[in-house]
């Protein structure tokens, strides 16, 4: 089982500064690189302070200027968000400058708050999607597109530059019938149980092994990759500081994802949650790194590939970076079979 680390913006204070919010994801990105992480993650949101990433192929071109070997992740990006015949040339070009080691992953979009603002209804995304998503494979894979559907009309078009090799794409779905059926069309998965729910991460799970199964050797290299908040800590009162910082993002993130949407000059509300700080640490893998191997253990006897650690929900950076090297040198091994590199350059 291999691990990735999110590098999810949270932009609490505006006097911080983006440049800062980006330059210590590039810190994490390095870390993470050096010490031997499968992949990095990259979200897109526009409008808010939490996940902000407006433009994640640019920032994959940044991190791979700056990295050796880490593979670099979209996860995910929104395709009703953007003009196919654009974005096509857009990932070829990312693909070009990451050489090779962009996995594009896309979505429908899952805040309303950003999507209605930027012209699209949620209730039309799934249709969006779709017909997106069809039409950029074909863009990406033939010469001489046209298209006649309900989104897009289109004579005859050649995207250019062509691109230089396959491009994989991942899928961020989280019902396990569509879990099945994105996996059968050839999708590397994202998927996650949110609340921990585990029946649902079995029936994810199952929905995923059981289209390989039927795939053969065809699927074989098909991966899934599971999105989870964690961090290490060390003791109780650590635990429980980490666990009310991540409350506290939670409180925004509900905001734009279940809630009404209140945003204040791009600043998420901060709401009150019907979970309690318990109920969410429990659902968590804030820990220390000996429970971090117990809790990651079935995930890899239940055979998921990867694991998306969202490590960045509020704490100073230093403690990130130290949640990073300690996660690679402690708990990685178990898992990955490798000891883990050396941090410093």
């Amino acid at each position: 089982m291999e691990f990735s680390l999110q590098l999810s913006a949270d932009y609490p204070d505006k006097s911080y500064g983006g440049d800062r919010v980006y330059r210590d994801m590039l810190d994490q990105a390095q870390l993470a690189d050096r010490l031997g992480y499968d992949a990095v993650s990259l979200t897109e949101h526009h409008l808010i302070n939490v996940l902000m990433m407006p433009a994640p192929l640019t920032f994959a071109t940044k991190i791979a200027s700056m990295t050796e070997r880490v593979k670099i992740m979209t996860s995910v990006v929104v395709l009703p968000l953007h003009d196919m015949r654009i974005y096509a040339g857009e990932v070829v070009v990312a693909d070009i400058f990451t050489e090779g080691r962009l996995m594009l992953g896309v979505g429908r979009g899952a805040f309303a708050y950003e999507m209605g603002r930027l012209g699209v209804q949620m209730d039309e995304t799934r249709e969006r999607f779709d017909e997106s998503l069809d039409i950029l494979q074909a863009l990406l894979s033939k010469e001489e597109v046209s298209w006649d559907g309900k989104y897009y009309q289109f004579d005859p078009l050649t995207v250019m530059p062509r691109p230089v090799r396959p491009i994989a794409m991942m899928m961020a779905v989280m019902n396990p019938e569509g879990i099945y059926h994105c996996t059968k069309r050839g999708f590397h998965i994202q998927t996650t149980p949110l609340s921990g729910n585990h029946q649902l991460l079995m029936d994810q799970v199952g929905g995923f092994t059981r289209a390989k199964d039927e795939m053969g050797q065809e699927g074989a290299h098909l991966t899934l990759s599971l999105s989870r908040v964690a961090h290490v800590a060390h003791s109780a009162a650590e635990r429980q500081r980490k666990i009310e910082a991540a409350y506290s993002y939670y409180s925004r993130f509900d905001n734009v994802f279940t809630g009404p949407g209140i945003v204040d000059n791009g600043m998420i509300r901060e709401l009150l949650r019907d979970q309690t700080v318990e109920e969410l640490g429990e659902s968590l893998l804030i820990c220390t790194p000996q429970e971090m191997i117990d809790k990651l253990g079935p995930y890899a006897e239940l055979g998921i590939d990867r694991v998306i650690l969202n490590m960045n929900f509020g704490l100073e950076l230093s403690q990130t970076m130290d949640s990073i090297q300690c996660f690679a040198e402690e708990v990685m091994p178990h898992f990955t079979g490798r000891i883990a590199r050396v941090a410093a350059q």
